[in-house]
């Protein structure tokens, strides 16, 4: 038992190391904009272009979900964690997006809470979270390009097809823009 206590921890901490790591690399354009209390905040975006990969992973009602099931909708996936304080700040506007394009856009959250599962429900709770949260695994942080850093966005369009990528806290007007397009 405690061996395997030692093999879960290494991984752990393995996993985090790899994305503290890496999480320096630039992808995409770097912007700054102001948060509520005036701090800046920097964020990175990049065009997409590419078909976004299927999934199928399992909500947290116990259901399985797969982004091809959405297909006909405007898609805003958010991967991110119960312990990440820009996840936890952005999720309001999420929520206030998925209640204001509901017959257009799809939010599906995917928690990065691996050792944290217990915490993600009532975080979704507290959160008052309107849309699919779902727990990710290896193999779609790996689809959607090694997931470097959270939260992490992918808007994707009615065809499937990602419009854009963004790393970092966005400010709600950048979805709200993006998904107006899509409209």
């Amino acid at each position: 038992m405690e061996k395997l206590m030692k093999v879960k921890l290494t991984l752990l901490l393995m996993l985090f190391a790899a994305v503290i790591s890496i999480g320096c690399e630039k992808r995409g354009e770097q912007k700054e904009d102001r948060n509520e209390e005036g701090q800046i905040e920097t964020y990175e975006t990049s065009e997409g272009g590419e078909k976004a990969d299927d999934f199928k992973l399992i909500s947290t009602d116990g259901k399985e979900l797969k982004l091809s099931d959405f297909k006909g909708k405007i898609v805003l996936l958010d991967f991110w964690a119960t312990w990440c304080g820009p996840c936890r700040r952005g999720i309001p506007d999420l929520v206030d997006l998925q209640k204001k394009y509901k017959e257009d856009l799809v939010v599906i959250g995917i928690s990065l809470d691996r050792e944290t599962k217990t915490d993600v429900i009532p975080f979704i709770k507290e959160f008052k979270i309107n849309y699919s949260v779902v727990y990710g695994d290896a193999a779609v942080v790996k689809a959607y390009g090694n997931i470097q850093s959270i939260p992490t966005s992918f808007v994707i369009d009615r065809e499937g097809k990602i419009v854009d990528q963004h790393v970092g806290l966005m400010p709600k007007s950048v979805y709200e823009n993006e998904i107006k397009k899509l409209l």
